[in-house]
């Protein structure tokens, strides 16, 4: 929607496997035409694919907890979904701006992540991620014109639990009265980048056409768990208690952004802060869970 008011004309193509409908509401209500397609579908992505300018690849299985039950469908939805898409630009000579995720990285060992930190993820989605990006590269080495974005914990109004997962957890239980649940200390840090942010950067990638790159999407902010949990009682007013339980075991310390690169390369520079961006997100999530 962010492009779409930007003035570039969007269509969308999604299989509506896990589409909500309040999405498919607002897509309407900015006149934003669905085409209802599995990306896999290499026919039908063709013709699609054809009749567009640029392709925004973001469709993808994103639950990091049910990708340890279901590899095998991740794999193929993920991998196999970029492997037809990526397959199709090149056949069309169209840009490709993919969408990866900050899981491909695992385990930091030096924040903050830049874009050549050791790959090693930790969740079959993380690994399915990895495998999409060498299949996006391979077609880049025969042709394919494309650049990888690595977002972090993009949230935004219309999120779902799976994105940015903590945000609304915490939000729903403010919400409802109830307390906070911390895991640990609080103290591990998550990079929070708000959905305007990250289209903003998809727009430069579009305008600026950075080919071959790979551009860590967040806001170069490290924030505490503990400290996002304050925040948002403070912006619900809710007279609740944040509360503490046992860690959750591999739950990784520290993560956020390095985005010199981005900044760099398109001057990009994010530009939502974190309280302000968390407002209207949990208005929304307020509405919802009551």
């Amino acid at each position: 929607m962010y492009l779409k008011r930007r003035g570039y004309s969007v269509a969308v193509v999604d299989a509506l496997e896990r589409a909500t409908s309040r999405a498919l509401f607002k897509l309407r209500e900015v006149d934003i035409p669905v085409t209802k397609c599995d990306v896999r579908d290499e026919y039908t992505m063709k013709s699609l694919v054809e009749s567009s300018d640029v392709v925004v690849h973001a469709a993808a299985y994103v639950s990091v907890e049910e990708s340890f039950q279901k590899p095998a469908e991740y794999i193929d939805n993920n991998v196999g979904g970029t492997a037809s898409v990526a397959k199709s630009c090149l056949e069309h000579s169209k840009l490709l701006v993919h969408f990866s995720s900050a899981a491909v990285y695992g385990n930091p060992v030096k924040t903050p992540i830049p874009e050549d930190h050791p790959l090693r993820p930790l969740s079959p989605y993380g690994l399915s991620k990895l495998m999409s990006e060498q299949v996006v590269e391979f077609y880049g080495r025969l042709g394919l014109k494309y650049t990888i974005i690595r977002p972090f914990n993009v949230y935004g109004p219309g999120q779902s639990e799976t994105y940015a997962g903590v945000i609304t957890k915490f939000t729903t239980s403010a919400c409802r009265g109830e307390p906070l649940v911390v895991y640990g200390d609080g103290l591990q840090t998550r990079d929070f980048i708000h959905v305007d942010d990250v289209s903003r950067l998809v727009e430069l990638v579009i305008e600026k056409a950075p080919l071959g790159e790979v551009l860590n999407a967040g806001s170069g902010v490290p924030t505490r768990i503990v400290d996002l949990a304050r925040i948002i009682i403070k912006l619900v007013g809710a007279g609740v208690e944040v509360v503490h339980a046992p860690p959750r075991p591999g739950d990784i310390r520290e993560s956020w952004a390095d985005i010199t690169k981005a900044r760099r390369l398109l001057g990009f520079h994010p530009r939502v802060l974190l309280e302000e961006g968390l407002r209207a997100t949990i208005r929304e999530l307020c509405e919802t869970s009551t």
